[in-house]
């Protein structure tokens, strides 16, 4: 068991070493040849970017992917040497630490292309970039029916190296082949266009992590695992197809408990009111750990491997759950809120589902006042 860290008991439990099973997992489904590019951005989906990548990049990982600058002077400081691609935007007055700290930017419109270009050329540098497709997201990106517009540019470019071309699948988790495979296919035919023009990058990605469990024409030369690196399966049909484990377990420790009469209220707003002489158990997390508010009178919590529920609001740093029926709730007893406890999990889907959410928002909810202690 990993012991909480001193003073208030609210922590996170990071398994590296099913962070490493969960990545070696990938790279069986994908094989040797094709590289890996390891989405730590949003730190790590909440599991902590420096430790994340830091023993991915021991573990193997071919590259990084960040959303913002930020993040990546985050690795870099943290020793990490892999390539590291910029996934959200990069503007041209962060070229200089782009080029201090060796990103890789992703592209996805002629006017940055150009300025780029152009202030490459006047500080004497090159830089190398992927170039981001809009195959069906509706997002950013170049559009494809728009090639003749933007091929031309690609083939003056002198200083902007095309290193990579990246695109996005709208809905590979869902089920939904059809999209997918359409925007697969308009992918493939860019590909195509491209190695006509001898312009063909050598790293081309579209693969995110449902598509790496169900769709191995869409490796490429390169996949883009994010979810799946910390356990979570992008859905539960795809728990059949490879086999992870949860990095993160979510922890407390009971703060107080009371016995209220019956008709008593809990919090705020009064949306609890004790049926019955009932046994209310406080906790010391609440909505700005990112323990979410729609949990309120919705969610669980396990407590000596049973089910006790949150009752009334969850306050900014304070929940409550009623304890009733588990017989000697004390002070100072471990609450797991999101993970294993005895027999019993609670999932990051199914806190996802009473919080009317996804599992990447709450993952990447858990608020930086939460520490994460790291284990193998």
């Amino acid at each position: 068991m990993t012991p909480p860290p001193k003073g208030r008991p609210t922590f996170c439990s990071v398994d590296l070493e099913a962070l490493r099973w969960n990545f070696g997992q990938v790279r069986e489904k994908v094989g040797r040849r094709v590289k890996i590019l390891s989405v730590v951005k949003a730190n790590a989906y909440g599991h902590g970017a420096r430790q994340v990548a830091t023993t991915l990049e021991k573990a193997g990982s071919d590259a990084f992917a960040v959303a913002t600058l930020e993040e990546g002077i985050e690795l870099r400081k943290a020793g990490v040497r892999s390539p590291i691609l910029i996934l959200a935007g990069v503007y041209p007055n962060q070229l200089e630490e782009i080029l201090r700290y060796r990103f890789t930017p992703v592209l996805y419109d002629l006017e940055t292309l150009e300025r780029l270009e152009s202030e490459l050329k006047r500080v004497d540098a090159s830089l190398g970039f992927h170039l981001k497709l809009d195959t069906g997201m509706g997002r950013i990106g170049f559009l494809p029916s728009d090639i003749d517009h933007w091929l031309p540019t690609l083939g003056r470019l002198k200083s902007l190296k095309f290193d990579g071309l990246i695109s996005h699948f709208s809905d590979a988790e869902s089920g939904e082949e059809e999209y997918s495979r359409n925007q697969l296919a308009t992918f493939a035919a860019v590909v195509e266009r491209l190695r006509q023009a001898k312009l063909c990058p050598s790293l081309i990605h579209m693969a995110l992590s449902a598509a790496v469990i169900t769709l191995p024409s869409s490796y490429f030369t390169m996949v883009r695992p994010g979810l799946i690196l910390y356990g979570v399966y992008p859905s539960p049909a795809m728990a059949e197809k490879i086999a992870l484990k949860p990095v993160l377990t979510w922890k407390t420790a009971v703060l107080q408990v009371r016995s209220l009469p019956k008709g008593s209220s809990v919090s705020y707003g009064r949306t609890f009111v004790t049926k019955r002489k009932s046994r209310i158990a406080t906790l010391p997390v609440g909505y700005a750990d990112g323990y979410q508010r729609l949990l309120s009178n919705r969610g669980s919590v396990l407590v000596k491997g049973r089910r006790a529920p949150i009752v009334g609001r969850v306050c900014m740093d304070l929940t409550m759950i009623d304890v009733t029926d588990i017989r000697g709730v004390r002070r100072g007893d471990e609450v797991v809120l999101l993970g294993r406890q005895g027999r019993d999990e609670i999932s990051a889907d199914e806190m996802a589902l009473w919080a009317e959410t996804i599992s990447y928002e709450i993952l990447t909810s858990i608020s930086a006042r939460v520490p994460r202690v790291y284990h193998s």
